[in-house]
């Protein structure tokens, strides 16, 4: 299924905490001296306007990321504000970067970025904005377990499905093993929705058994209007850069007593 476009969800409160974890991970990552690689299986579109319709017709962004930085959530200099005020620079202050464009502001020249996206139109769109990046209009995890082991060898791939399909929840926890078995000191990070009827429960249990030392993290927070099936993110990374479990203490804490 292609119908997924996160145009309508962009800069939510899932977005918040998902973003908050993986520029606080590229942030450690790129302060040493050593080139990695990034990897993305559904990276979208990668830029996104949030004053456009579909933005306006869900008011996620306005009860989301707006919301936090209005009201402090995050301190001035975490490396998810700092991120979004690069891109803002660029594409003007209604603009709020996905993931492709969070990473880019971390990596160096050295390093080397794989994105994937099938969605022809949001292809088309990351096409426009992504040119540091080498680009597979191909499923990602195709595209995951074809570059794997990447060189550089050290690195991070972010896995953030739209899982518009429930076998999605069965499926990945057996592609993350292959991808694992043939990358085994990469940094894998897997975002998920939490859902009225928490469909992930499954899932995250059998990543549980397979790498009991993974880092999981996840937040609650309200529906983002009447009807709304979601009622929180995770996020579950495997051999998390240092540092990353302490931050994401402090933003499930932000979570619990804001949101």
């Amino acid at each position: 299924m292609l119908s997924y476009q996160h145009a309508y969800h962009a800069g939510n409160l899932a977005d918040l905490h998902k973003h908050a974890l993986l520029a606080s991970a590229l942030d450690y990552l790129t302060r040493k001296d050593k080139p990695l690689s990034y990897i993305e299986t559904h990276a979208g579109r990668g830029l996104y306007d949030l004053q456009s319709e579909q933005s306006r017709k869900t008011g996620e962004a306005a009860t989301g990321f707006a919301r936090a930085e209005a009201e402090g959530w995050l301190p001035r200099d975490h490396p998810l504000l700092r991120a979004v005020a690069n891109v803002r620079a660029v594409h003007g202050p209604r603009s709020y970067p996905g993931s492709p464009l969070i990473a880019a502001q971390f990596l160096r020249f050295e390093d080397r970025t794989h994105l994937a996206e099938l969605h022809p139109a949001e292809y088309e769109a990351l096409r426009q904005v992504a040119g540091f990046a080498t680009l597979h209009a191909r499923d990602g995890f195709q595209v995951a377990q074809a570059v794997c082991p990447p060189t550089p060898r050290r690195g991070l791939m972010l896995i953030d499905p739209s899982f518009e399909v429930k076998d999605d929840y069965a499926a990945i926890p057996r592609q993350i093993a292959l991808i694992a078995r043939k990358w085994n000191v990469g940094a894998i990070a897997l975002w998920y929705p939490i859902l009225t009827d928490h469909r992930h429960m499954a899932m995250t249990a059998t990543l549980a058994i397979q790498f009991p030392d993974a880092l999981l993290s996840e937040v609650r927070f309200p529906p983002a209007r009447q009807g709304h099936g979601m009622l929180g993110s995770g996020m579950w990374v495997l051999n998390p850069p240092w540092g990353l479990a302490d931050e994401a203490k402090r933003i499930e804490a932000i979570f619990r007593d804001r949101a």
